[in-house]
């Protein structure tokens, strides 16, 4: 398993729980959203865990960088 792999699973929840907060936001906040919530809801938990999953990979090596660059000194 590799560095990114790992780093990018723990950050896999974080990004996760953002883009859900954001898209509940959107959801509850939009009154044509909000009406029909019970089935806007499960697309945003889909959307979410869609849009975490590749946000934590581009931000996975971006943290090790970060860590090799303040090791390295």
């Amino acid at each position: 398993m590799s560095t990114r792999f790992q780093i990018a699973a723990l950050v896999f929840m974080m990004t996760s729980a953002f883009a859900f907060g954001a898209g509940i936001l959107v959801v509850l906040m939009t009154p044509a959203l909000a009406a029909h919530a019970f089935g806007a809801i499960p697309v945003v938990v889909a959307a979410s865990l869609a849009i975490g999953a590749p946000a934590a990979w581009f931000i996975a090596p971006m943290l090790r960088s970060r860590y090799q660059r303040v090791h390295s000194l």
